[in-house]
């Protein structure tokens, strides 16, 4: 009788620990799958990095599906798919905010402001190769696998980008402002020295007059 209790409390306690280690796995999945999620919705980042986004889901069902052997390595995986794809997603949104201050440039060719984008336009792709390089990282590791004490560091690594890259994407952001401001100091001078002038001419040669300030 004695013996019977035993053995019960010893499978009890045997699929306590299950459950236990099945509801970890439940939050992991649960946490990446939200936050990937997150950047599926968001407004702005979401229509971008498609093709990592759905790299980093199946990353994701694998881990829900891995092993007990296989999880730490799947584990990692999943969370550098999901930090890869919401480094992609920033760096594209950047890439096409760069696009509209190029555009920019092309109407206001302010000096000022054209060498605080050209500087932007540097470290941005200095990021963006430092991401490529991150990638092809995390693909090596994928065909290999690595050691749970390689992946963490790689993992505090691969972080390490990601607030470069968003330090970045600051810099563009602020570069765009910038122009911004001196555009329309500048439309302001212009406007006020058209008014200036105004009173000297009368209305039919008021746009005669405004042709020969744009010429000059």
């Amino acid at each position: 009788m004695k013996r019977s209790r035993v053995i019960f409390a010893g499978v009890a306690l045997a699929l306590t620990v299950a459950t236990a280690q099945a509801a970890r796995d439940d939050i992991d999945v649960s946490r990446l799958s939200s936050s990937l999620d997150q950047l599926a919705n968001d407004p702005t980042l979401g229509v971008y990095a498609q093709a990592e986004q759905a790299r980093a889901r199946d990353a994701i069902a694998r881990l829900a599906q891995a092993r007990s052997s296989d999880r730490a390595h799947d584990l990692y995986l999943a969370e550098r798919r999901v930090d890869l794809a919401k480094a992609a997603a920033q760096y594209q949104d950047a890439q096409n905010k760069l696009t509209q201050l190029d555009r920019e440039h092309d109407q206001i060719l302010l000096e000022g402001s054209r060498r605080e984008a050209e500087a932007a336009r540097r470290e941005l792709e200095r990021q963006r190769m430092q991401y490529q390089m991150a990638q092809e990282e995390a693909a090596r590791l994928q065909q290999q696998g690595l050691e749970a004490s390689q992946a963490a560091e790689q993992a505090r690594a691969e972080a390490e980008q990601a607030r470069k890259l968003a330090a970045a994407q600051s810099r563009v952001a602020h570069a765009a402002r910038r122009q911004a401001e001196l555009a329309a100091q500048a439309a302001k001078a212009m406007r006020s020295q058209m008014q200036g002038d105004t009173p000297d001419v009368t209305p039919a040669e008021t746009p005669k007059k405004k042709k020969s300030s744009k010429g000059g």
